[in-house]
C-alpha cells in the first residue's frame, strides 16, 4: 500500500489494543487488495490442480443445476 496513515487503536479497559480504525479509503484498498490476491491464490490452485478443465458455459451450467 502507497498511502501513510497515523495508526489509531481501540483499547480495552488495560489499555490493550482490541481494534483498529481506518480511514475509508485505506480500508476499501485493503479489500480490494485481499480480493486480488484470493483470485491469485485461486488460479494458482487451479494451474496446479489435476482437475479437468471445463468451458465457462458448462461450469455455470452445472452450478446452476446445482442450486435447484
Amino acid at each position: 500500500m502507497t498511502s501513510v496513515a497515523r495508526e489509531q487503536y481501540v483499547v480495552d479497559k488495560d489499555g490493550k489494543p482490541v481494534g483498529v480504525i481506518l480511514d475509508i479509503d485505506i480500508y476499501r484498498k485493503m479489500l480490494e487488495e485481499l480480493e486480488e490476491l484470493a483470485s491469485i491464490r485461486a488460479y494458482d490452485t487451479a494451474k496446479t490442480s489435476s482437475d479437468e478443465a471445463i468451458p465457462l458455459e458448462q461450469a455455470i451450467d452445472e452450478i446452476e443445476r446445482e442450486r435447484r
